[in-house]
């Protein structure tokens, strides 16, 4: 538990929550995958009248997102139960004491759940045991990678203040026609586009004029290379085949197999022990509020 520091009422995470939030969406891999999960599990789901289908979709996205998912159980004035709702994970934090939970968003005053109203599912994490921490950890920075690589793409191509091309004249030409070709190529450009150098060099000779690729070298950062290796160790850590992600193989005639095989083996390899985990909340609560629908396989349907 030392890996999770405490102010005297509640412990900190030992991922900073904010952080995993904002990288959520950092990469279009990163945030289908944990989506095609979380309706996978939501499909799956049967609503009840303790715990309704949005609760329970946004419960398994912050398991998936997060590592940790909360339902607070609400009671009507007799003490009998009402429903349970869906608790913040972003904003939840578990109490030094057994049994307390505290909600702390940010800039605003903390306030207490109930006593024993609050009841917590994780994902395991091997140096404590009050948070969970999500599976993907190990990706993202190439999550991270994959954003900064088209960032800094669209930057360049943003910018503008590149050379598209040098039009090199030798010989003998009339300064009006020079000053001409300069408005032309001036006028050509648009904004945020490559901008085109003219030189003209009347004595000049050929390969007087050499052009060092300086832009260049932001051109070819191996920018396929990187989304390519970066979207692989995201698929990889989410374990999710890429046929399901709408992914087009490198090679047109190629393909990834049986797109519906891949789905029941998908579903049975991830979705399955992810309901198992989310279904600890009955054990935990004492009563069934998690129930899901027995699935047939697509690839036998089909």
């Amino acid at each position: 538990m030392a890996e999770c520091w405490h102010n005297g009422r509640w412990y900190e995470p030992p991922v900073p929550l904010d952080g995993l939030a904002r990288a959520f969406r950092v990469s279009p891999h990163h945030s289908s995958a944990i989506m095609l999960k979380r309706n996978l599990l939501v499909a799956s789901f049967a609503p009840s009248a303790l715990l309704g289908t949005a609760a329970f979709e946004a419960l398994a996205q912050d398991f998936l997102v997060f590592g940790n998912g909360y339902l607070e159980e609400q009671r009507n004035v007799l003490g009998g139960v009402l429903r349970y709702k869906h608790a913040i994970a972003k904003y939840t934090r578990r109490g030094v004491e057994e049994g307390r939970f505290f909600y702390v968003p940010g800039g605003r005053d903390e306030m207490e759940f109930a006593p024993g109203s609050v009841f917590q599912v994780r994902q395991p994490d091997v140096n404590q045991e009050i948070y969970g921490v999500p599976e993907y950890l190990s990706a993202l920075q190439s999550a991270l990678l994959n954003e900064a690589a088209t960032l800094f793409r669209r930057r360049y191509y943003l910018n503008g203040s590149h050379a598209g091309y040098i039009l090199y004249a030798t010989g003998e030409i009339d300064q009006k026609d020079t000053d001409a070709l300069k408005a032309a190529l001036k006028a050509s450009r648009g904004p945020g586009n490559f901008r085109n150098l003219f030189v003209h060099a009347p004595n000049g000779k050929e390969g007087s004029l050499k052009i060092l690729p300086i832009a260049e070298v932001g051109a070819k950062d191996e920018f396929l290379g990187i989304k390519n290796a970066t979207r692989d160790d995201v698929l990889a850590a989410h374990r999710t085949p890429p046929q399901v992600l709408g992914i087009v193989p490198a090679q047109g005639s190629s393909g990834f197999g049986n797109p519906l095989q891949a789905v029941d083996m998908f579903f049975d390899l991830e979705i399955v022990p992810l309901q198992v985990r989310l279904l600890q909340l009955n054990e935990l609560i004492g009563r069934e509020v998690i129930r899901f629908r027995e699935r047939k396989p697509m690839a036998a349907v089909a």
